[in-house]
């Protein structure tokens, strides 16, 4: 009854890499190639958290 208002911490991970694949491909876009690689480097670090909460819930 209590998990109800329990946020997912991987639903929550995923919208923010979601939200920085996005933006990493308007900055791409624009020619910031160092801007990129910073929010690329975001993401990776974002992706083997998930990965990591993955595989503890397994």
């Amino acid at each position: 009854m209590f998990g109800l208002f329990k946020s997912d911490p991987l639903a929550a991970l995923e919208k923010k890499r979601a939200k920085l694949l996005e933006e990493a491909m308007h900055v791409q876009r624009s020619g910031d190639l160092k801007l990129y690689a910073v929010k690329m480097e975001a993401i990776d670090k974002l992706e083997k958290e998930i990965e990591n909460l993955r595989a503890s819930k397994s």
